[in-house]
């Protein structure tokens, strides 16, 4: 519970006990709220999807977006509340998402935050959506402490990071183009897949011949850690037209298989370069993308052939969520204090951009080569 005689963002009296950390989301079509206990114990999480709404559209609209989020979020935060069986009066802070994502979805999510750590005269923490993604994994695994090497894969982004310390990320790798979510999204769009796109073809790839198509595989010569997904999801676009030009039916399960054989191995690729180089003993797999077994199944085996564990989050922590969101906060207050509630939304957010200095103290996490 909430101590009366700690002042908001002192950080050295919050430590001394359980903080209680709301927290909120809403960077793109998912509005939800969440209660976590020390940045470890989930106490509740409520997501409230408007996957059948955007359906109709064959994807996210911006506007309808954010007017649901207007609609959804306090009722929202009141379920998750009564969910954890505590009030607002037991909150030690509020956590937000305020980017990167869609401005307009994350101004509604971030006035709800301003309200309610005003209002209960608590610290508001800012949190970077892909730094939440990356602390689902300390949620799941609640023994889980860096350093370790963490593949966010979602329908934004692809970004491997080293997780040093708990605000402490050096950047290896991300996506030059299109992030491996949102290809598979593209490509389930052209084969005529329904909505979301990423489930139903991974689906429909369980039915099919991994080795029937072979797709090209990405290199980046700028940066072996970055990642292109661009010329793959066109390729995938090209061989469809090129089939239906001359008359030819496709084997549909075959292709999703191939398509998605492609991608694994372009993230197990850059992972296992990761592996050799920096030696840790744990791999954290983040975002959406997470929940794909091919995925799981491809890292899982890199990590083992290097004497490393893969980890990651149950499905319900893969998609966005405000508990990933909490957890992160919680950690954020703790090192580096509440934001001011003049904070605004920042649509391209950058996870570098809240990176702390590698580093600190003189400290040395890694066996391999620096």
């Amino acid at each position: 519970m909430r101590a009366s005689t700690a002042a908001a963002g002192d950080r050295e009296t919050l430590e001394a006990r359980d903080v209680l950390v709301l927290g909120v989301e809403t960077s793109c079509d998912e509005t939800a709220a969440a209660v976590v206990a020390s940045g470890r114990r989930l106490l509740s999480s409520v997501v409230a999807s408007q996957i059948e709404t955007h359906r109709v559209y064959g994807g996210v609209v911006p506007e309808i977006a954010s007017r649901k989020h207007v609609e959804a979020v306090i009722p929202v935060v009141d379920k998750a509340l009564a969910e954890a069986g505590v009030s607002l009066a037991d909150i030690d802070a509020v956590a937000v998402t305020y980017g990167p994502g869609l401005v307009g979805a994350l101004l509604v999510g971030l006035s709800a935050a301003k309200g309610l750590a005003y209002a209960c005269g608590v610290p508001m923490v800012c949190v970077n959506h892909v730094e939440g993604h990356i602390y689902a994994n300390f949620l799941a695994h609640p023994h889980l402490e860096p350093p370790l090497i963490c593949l966010t894969v979602s329908g934004g982004h692809t970004d491997l990071v080293v997780v040093e310390g708990h605000g402490r990320y050096r950047i290896l790798g991300r996506t030059r183009d299109d992030a491996a979510g949102e290809a598979f999204d593209k490509v389930a769009r052209t084969m005529g897949l329904p909505y979301p796109g990423g489930p139903a073809l991974e689906r429909l790839a369980i039915q099919g011949d991994a080795n029937a198509i072979r797709f090209t595989r990405s290199r980046v010569e700028e940066n072996p850690f970055d990642f292109s997904f661009s010329g793959l999801k066109t390729a995938v676009i090209n061989y469809l037209r090129r089939a239906e030009q001359r008359g030819e039916e496709v084997n549909l399960p075959d292709l999703a298989a191939s398509f998605q054989r492609a991608v694994v191995d372009e993230l197990a690729d850059r992972v296992a370069l990761a592996l050799r180089q920096f030696k840790p003993d744990t791999v954290a797999l983040s975002g959406g993308v997470a929940s794909n077994r091919a995925v799981r199944d491809g890292l899982s085996a890199v990590a083992e052939a290097h004497g490393a564990t893969l980890v990651f989050p149950p499905p319900s922590l893969c998609t966005d969520n405000a508990a990933m969101i909490a957890s992160a906060g919680y950690y954020r207050l703790m090192r580096s204090g509440a934001c001011e509630l003049s904070a605004n939304a920042m649509p391209g957010a950058d996870l570098a951009d809240v990176a702390e200095p590698s580093g600190v103290g003189g400290e040395k996490p890694w066996r391999g080569e620096d």
